[in-house]
């Protein structure tokens, strides 16, 4: 008896271990990403749907100090009872908040107290760990994928923030690219008619948008073993395919007229050459990597313009369920991030996040938790379609096949890009 006893405190020291252990790697990780930035770089918002990085970096750190340390840490004391109304994102039942297209204007708290409090929230969290109750340790593994989620906006959103600026400054400095050879045609695995399994399964973590798993009938197709490169999409624009009205949805070609849009977001046409701007500064695009900052609307019309469609959010999981959810071109370390040509052989995670043809619905029997938490996916299954497989920004070990990611058919500045499928 004493035996187990033991064994028992020493799984339970062991798994208090891995997640202390988790929590400082993601926390200092957020922290590398800003590290290139100002007090003005952090501060500045460049558009509605993008937050400052000192605004990322002071929600996820809310996060914590809300649903562990104030819910589940006794006598636990705000660090400062004003950063709830600045750093709550979109939690109804935490009350009123900040306006999200205003979070720029947030000048006060200094990115140098933002870092005091991260450091404060992050020394209470690693001291109560070992007091915490199961569901209090849960909170903060579903903080860290939050955390996670968040490192790849900080990183989009930097990128986009500094495309702004007429001087173009890189972020990071980036070693001169050597070209590669173009990759061949793509080809096409196919698969028949099948009724397979879809959805999260296992006791590992997964967003509640991911399950119920199911059974979901997918017809005889075949899908592209590789995404779409930014040659593939030079042919499309230089065949007038931002001009033809043929190859959009409707409400796509009225987004196309209403902005005015001729190429992926960044893409500038200088001397002749078709250049992008990258978080190394601008240069000349890679014509063998994947094209990305494509919207749903351009992906559709690529896919139509081919002669293919894109795949249902099933054909992708179904075809993408062998491969390795953490290999791929993923983030592991602050840097020039950038989605890179193939290696060869079907890769299905990282580089770039796939547009699917799937709507972002719940799940035959998807019920959302109870109370704050459960704001976290549900109330967002209307108007957006679902991305699968990662990105060059996506922390590695962060993805895995049934992953769910979902933004609405006009967005572009995250690493979005296009595989394409076909039926038989």
């Amino acid at each position: 008896m004493e035996a187990q006893r033991q064994e028992a405190a020493g799984c339970a020291d062991d798994a208090q271990r891995a997640l202390s252990e988790r929590y400082r790697a993601v926390r200092e990780l957020t922290v590398a990403l800003v590290a290139p930035l100002s007090d003005a770089d952090a501060t500045v918002q460049s558009m509605d749907d993008a937050s400052p990085a000192k605004w990322h970096l002071a929600h996820t750190t809310w996060f914590f100090e809300t649903f562990v340390l104030r819910d589940h840490v006794p006598d636990y004391r705000l660090h400062d009872e004003r950063f709830p109304f600045l750093f709550n994102s979109y939690y109804e039942a935490e009350g009123r908040r900040h306006a999200r297209a205003r979070r720029g204007m947030v000048t006060r708290p200094t990115l140098d107290e933002v870092r005091g409090y991260r450091a404060a929230v992050d020394a209470a969290v690693l001291a109560a760990i070992g007091t915490l109750p199961q569901a209090a340790r849960a909170l903060v593994a579903l903080g860290c994928h939050h955390e996670e989620q968040h490192q790849e906006l900080l990183v989009t959103d930097m990128l986009h923030l500094f495309s702004e600026n007429p001087l173009e400054p890189a972020i990071w400095p980036a070693a001169r690219k050597v070209p590669v050879a173009m990759p061949g045609p793509i080809g096409w695995i196919a698969r028949d008619e099948a009724v397979v399994e879809i959805g999260h399964a296992g006791e590992a973590f997964a967003f509640d948008c991911e399950g119920p798993r199911h059974r979901a009938l997918v017809p005889a197709h075949a899908i592209a073993d590789r995404t779409v490169t930014n040659g593939e999409w030079a042919a499309f624009i230089a065949d007038g395919g931002y001009r033809d009205a043929r190859w959009w949805l409707s409400d796509g070609w009225a987004w196309v007229q209403r902005e005015g849009v001729e190429a992926p977001l960044y893409w500038e046409m200088r001397d002749g050459v078709w250049t992008r701007f990258g978080l190394d500064g601008r240069r000349v695009v890679d014509p063998a990597a994947p094209v990305t900052h494509v919207s749903f609307f351009e992906a559709d019309a690529y896919a139509s313009w081919a002669g293919a469609r894109l795949p249902t959010e099933f054909e992708w999981e179904a075809a993408a369920a062998a491969h390795d959810a953490a290999g791929g071109n993923q983030l592991d370390v602050a840097g020039a991030i950038e989605p890179r040509p193939s290696a060869g052989g079907p890769a299905f995670f990282g580089d770039v996040w796939e547009w699917t043809g799937s709507a972002y619905r719940p799940y035959p029997g998807f019920r959302a938790a109870d109370g704050a938490v459960g704001e976290y996916n549900g109330k967002f299954m209307s108007g957006q379609f679902v991305l699968r497989g990662g990105s060059c920004a996506t922390p590695r070990g962060h993805a895995r096949a049934s992953y769910r990611n979902f933004f609405y058919p006009h967005q572009r500045w995250q690493f979005t890009g296009v595989r394409l499928a076909k039926d038989l």
